[in-house]
């Protein structure tokens, strides 16, 4: 009788789990359904056109008849069911602008996207998780207190101002770092010298983003230890005898750890206006920048494409936070 009842326990939950992940898939399908809607239609709305943008500052002179013509070849619009056929064939179109395909721009801009965001976050999460987990070890103690302090001010401080102020002392005034993009250009470097010359491009627009990331970074992650502190199964390792640096990072710090892995993978869910600042300031070619003069040019196909995947990529990345929050702490399992 009990192997009956347990069994159709473990049944019951198969059918919740399965039920679950069903119901997973639909939610996230018709989130990404709609933000492939948003991403064909609201470009659309944006003030002027191509046309106009082109030519308004433009020493070419056109006719009227000219210029009807051009702006009815690029308002031509065959819809969205077209518009899904043409992604689900991976054909992202043609840039108004460049006559160069939209994949083609949108893959030369991600791998430098990718390594200035990946390379900020990484960065500054370590640093940030670690020093916030000592500080919150060292709790009411001066340095605990300046390094809170320090932080917060930090904190305040938007990237645009981090991004010029390095730019002016370390590029325009000291001339230790270029000013402007990615590599040399037409520069016949061997493998070492070239990974030393985009390490030396990267420099600045990598510490403007250090510089904002880090305290949002140290502060949660202060906080979430602080509350872990807190908690009965810290006294009882302390009762145990353990070790200082096992009860603060085998015990205390993994369980403060979720918050901060959910904030590391935000920001990297919105890379392309997370990095369009900064990548603007120091003429970075990368997604951020593509985007930007996509917009003043109005190039409707590859502000519906960098907007398109942008949006993918947050519901991907929440998405792999759902599964991965069970890794990380397995209370959030059983919580559902």
């Amino acid at each position: 009788m009990d192997n009956t009842i347990a069994n159709f326990g473990n049944l019951l939950k198969i059918q919740l789990k399965q039920q679950k992940q069903l119901d997973l898939i639909i939610a996230y399908g018709l989130a990404a359904l709609t933000m492939t809607y948003l991403s064909y239609s609201l470009p659309n709305l944006l003030p002027g056109d191509f046309v106009t943008t082109m030519y308004s500052n433009s020493f070419v002179t056109i006719t009227a008849e000219q210029e009807a013509e051009l702006r009815n070849f690029y308002s031509t619009d065959a819809g969205f069911g077209d518009y899904i056929i043409r992604l689900l064939k991976l054909d992202w179109g043609f840039s108004y602008s460049s006559l160069t395909p939209v994949s083609s721009l949108f893959f030369s801009a991600l791998p430098w996207t990718l390594l200035l965001m990946g390379s900020a976050n990484f960065i500054s999460i370590f640093i940030g998780f670690v020093t916030g987990v000592e500080a919150a070890w060292q709790r009411d103690s001066k340095t605990e207190k300046t390094m809170v302090s320090t932080m917060t001010i930090m904190e305040g401080i938007p990237e645009i101002c981090t991004g010029v102020i390095l730019l002016a002392i370390f590029s325009l005034h000291y001339q230790w770092f270029p000013a402007a993009g990615a590599e040399t250009a037409y520069a016949n470097h061997t493998l070492i010298e070239q990974f030393l010359d985009v390490a030396h491009h990267l420099a600045l627009p990598l510490l403007s983003l250090i510089f904002a990331y880090l305290p949002g970074n140290f502060l949660m992650a202060r906080n979430s230890m602080v509350m872990v502190l807190k908690q009965s199964y810290i006294t009882t390792a302390r009762a145990k005898g353990l070790s200082a640096l096992r009860i603060r990072y085998a015990h205390a710090a993994r369980n403060a750890l979720l918050p901060v892995v959910t904030r590391f993978c935000l920001r990297l869910s919105f890379m392309v206006t997370g990095a369009l600042v900064v990548e603007r300031i120091h003429s970075y070619p990368g997604l951020g920048t593509l985007l930007f003069n996509a917009i003043q040019a109005r190039d409707l196909p590859v502000i519906q494409a960098v907007v398109l995947v942008s949006s993918l990529m947050v519901l991907a990345i929440i998405l792999s936070l759902e599964l991965l929050y069970g890794i990380i702490d397995p209370r959030v399992t059983h919580a559902h």
